[in-house]
This record gives C-alpha cells, structure tokens and sequence, in this order.
C-alpha cells in the first residue's frame, strides 16, 4: 500500500465506479478499494504517455508499433455489473 492512500469501501466503490475511477484520474492519487476494513484493490492513475504507441525494436527497419494501452479495451462491460442486474 501506498503511504497516504485514500480507501473506499467497495458498496460505495460499485455505486460510484465511473465517478471514482475519474477521480483517480484527475487528482492522480491512488485508491484502495476495502472490504471489512481489508483491501481487496488498488487503483492507480494511468500512466501519462507522450506517444500513441510505443515503438518496440533497436533497428529502424525493424520497428514495430503497438497502439496505446487505451486502444487495447475498447470493450464496456457496463451490462455486466451485479447493480445493472
């Protein structure tokens, strides 16, 4: 855990995902998610980058791109949640 780490229990983490999740973003100070007093999750900010991707590789004619980790989870599992039940 990090010192000074804010803590949410996780009734109130699921009523306030996205709320909270953006938060996390916007302040970039980490949350831990609790149960019974007892931490279950970490979130952290992303990690700011300055490129679209990430070039992989050391020769020139030999670079591949990956795209942005934002990219990679396109998919929303909103419908999924025990609440949208």
């Amino acid at each position: 855990m990090v010192l000074g780490m804010n803590s949410v229990l996780i009734s109130e983490f699921k009523a306030k995902a996205i709320a909270t999740l953006k938060r996390v973003r916007d302040t970039g100070e980490p949350l831990q998610v609790t149960i019974r007093g007892r931490a279950v999750a970490e979130i952290f900010p992303p990690r700011q980058t300055q490129e679209e991707g990430v070039v992989l590789g050391g020769c020139a004619d030999l670079m591949v791109q990956r795209p942005a980790d934002a990219r990679l989870v396109l998919n929303d599992f909103a419908d999924e949640w025990e609440m949208n039940r």
